[in-house]
């Protein structure tokens, strides 16, 4: 946006509406990075382009990976290198992609040289260290450049090893995902057990899904253990990616807030994705969900119910639910999500802040919050760098005049064209 400040106006009408979203993010770049590591060529089609996909794709080109763009094709056609690109020493800068940083820190272990990966102010912030820890254990040479556990991160990279590790589960589980993506490259079998509980479990599920897609597959051993088995190796193709779960939730969000209807095509029961399941939420909030092969409706009803629910596997939608919560007849908690404290910013912080910024009575709790029916006075929100808080504010003004977005640039981190498809609505 060229605006520095952007205002949502309230709709007239409730939408009816069918709303095409971006392809997944967390899915483009798990396919960008092991179409990377595959022998042969891999083309991924309805793949976003956005500042994340950007930083993990800018990446394996400097390493000197062959990587086309067809944004209006919304295609990628990546040359792998079967583990072994030709950049022995490089500079990476993966500014504020959270996947990049993770994932590129584990796969750059399994392979050849000196390489420095750095990000933006907020990324030098980010815990790293348990990643780190789990890769030593593995052999790799590795560690925080400041010794503070966050990055930058410095490699010398000799290939990894393998043998048996254990990452912290309670922090992110893309550091896991980190680990398991990188293990077919390492030199000999890999087994990795989690330490504590794992959060966002679903993501984990997709890596693994990703993986076995490109020809690799994992042993279980119950649910905190995960063995890879040397030898596979990851083979290019052709490969579809599903519209984005995580960007479908705010116009479902938005029909269930105003009484209106919106339809997303590309997600039905069989997505891999998590976020699928705030459909549910709202449904248990009185929202009308109704799902086919292909796709997942919702309608609003008069007024939404309160809730109380555990959103630790759908962290992403957190900020949606304690956006739309003042509308609500009755209170809404929102729980065990303190770990969103550790993102693009203090997410918890951020909405206590923004809600009472709109004139919303809301508890601060460690791991969530508790909002109360509310008269929404306007406002501008701040969105901290964030593109969910951008988003997930601008729903308010669906229903509330005067709420403004701060910065809505930000949101070109996974959904560029967002507030253009927010305003789709009206038609």
């Amino acid at each position: 946006m060229s605006s520095d400040v952007i205002e949502i106006r309230p709709l007239e009408r409730p939408p009816d509406a069918v709303v095409r979203v971006p392809g997944s993010k967390s899915l483009t770049n798990r396919a960008l990075l092991i179409a990377a590591l595959a022998e042969g060529r891999s083309t991924l089609d309805g793949a976003l382009f956005s500042d994340d996909t950007d930083a993990m794709a800018s990446a394996w080109r400097k390493l000197g990976l062959a990587i086309v763009e067809e944004p209006a094709a919304e295609r990628f056609v990546v040359d792998g290198c079967a583990g072994h690109w030709p950049v022995k020493d490089a500079e990476l800068d993966v500014r504020g992609a959270g996947t990049a940083m993770r994932f590129m820190t584990a796969a750059l272990c399994t392979g050849h040289g000196r390489f420095r990966l750095d990000g933006s102010a907020r990324m030098r912030q980010r815990p790293i260290q348990d990643l780190l820890d789990a890769l030593s254990q593995l052999g790799a040479r590795v560690r925080s450049e400041h010794d503070n556990g966050c990055p930058p991160v410095l490699i010398e990279a000799a290939g990894l090893p393998g043998g048996t590790t254990a990452v912290a589960g309670d922090k992110s589980s893309q550091f896991l995902s980190a680990l398991l993506l990188a293990a077919p490259c390492a030199q000999g079998d890999v087994t990795v057990a989690i330490r504590g509980r794992l959060i966002a479990r679903p993501y984990v599920e997709m890596t693994l899904g990703v993986m076995s897609d490109f020809g690799v597959v994992c042993e279980r051993l119950g649910d905190d253990r995960f063995v890879i088995r040397s030898g596979q190796r990851y083979r290019g193709r052709a490969y579809h990616i599903e519209p984005d779960a995580s960007a479908a939730h705010y116009f479902w969000a938005a029909a269930a807030l105003t009484g209106g209807r919106v339809r997303i095509e590309g997600l039905g029961p069989g997505s891999r994705q998590g976020d699928v399941r705030f459909a549910d939420v709202l449904a248990a909030m009185g929202a009308t969900v109704r799902r086919g092969k292909d796709f997942t409706e919702v309608t609003g009803p008069a007024q939404l119910a309160g809730i109380d629910v555990d959103m630790n596997d759908i962290s992403d939608t957190a900020l949606t639910l304690a956006a739309i919560a003042p509308f609500a007849r009755d209170p809404v908690r929102i729980r065990n999500v303190g770990h969103i404290r550790l993102q693009e910013s203090d997410r918890l912080r951020a909405a206590v802040t923004e809600l009472r910024r709109l004139g919303v009575a809301v508890t601060e709790h460690e791991d969530g919050l508790e909002i109360e029916p509310s008269a929404v006075q306007p406002a501008t929100v701040e969105t901290y760098d964030d593109h969910r808080v951008a988003m997930s504010f601008a729903l308010v003004g669906l229903r509330s005049p005067g709420v403004r977005i701060a910065d809505p640039g930000c949101v070109g981190k996974t959904f560029p064209d967002y507030f253009a498809r927010l305003e789709s609505l009206r038609r």
